[in-house]
């Protein structure tokens, strides 16, 4: 029988498979989600970076919510108007699920931050686009 072993040569390749990259953006945002109890709770957070299908927030509430969770994530109203914003994150609230949650803090037990992965569809479109295609199946319909 022979033993195979591990040596410090032996890396693990460490691929990045993101569909779209992150950037770091700072600005201030809302989850809101249902506790157990069926109670409607709010957070006001902090992004630190977003990308088209996810965002990690700090957290610096001393509740926390449990992994798999759906939430509401909603950026304020003024930061809306950010370049590097991305659309999907424009519109209001976005259904999105907790993904991972970071370190815990010493003195509360409660994450530093959560990342959250955004439940929209990756060929998400603006309102503007559907409506064109809305009149455009309208008008093949009638002729």
């Amino acid at each position: 029988m022979e033993l195979v072993m591990a040596t410090d040569r032996m890396k693990p390749l460490r691929r990045n498979n993101r569909a779209s990259s992150r950037r770091p953006l700072v600005v201030h945002a809302r989850v809101s989600w249902k506790d157990q109890r069926g109670t409607t709770r709010m957070a006001n957070v902090i992004t630190r970076n977003v990308s088209d299908e996810a965002v990690y927030v700090e957290w610096r509430q001393p509740s926390a919510i449990p992994l798999y969770r759906l939430v509401q994530f909603q950026v304020s109203p003024e930061a809306r108007r950010q370049p590097d914003l991305p659309e999907s994150l424009r519109i209001g609230k976005v259904l999105s699920a907790v993904l991972r949650a970071g370190q815990r803090r010493t003195t509360t037990g409660t994450p530093e931050g959560y990342a959250l992965r955004l439940l929209v569809h990756p060929g998400h479109r603006t309102g503007d686009s559907m409506e064109e295609d809305r009149e455009l199946v309208g008008e093949t319909a009638i002729a």
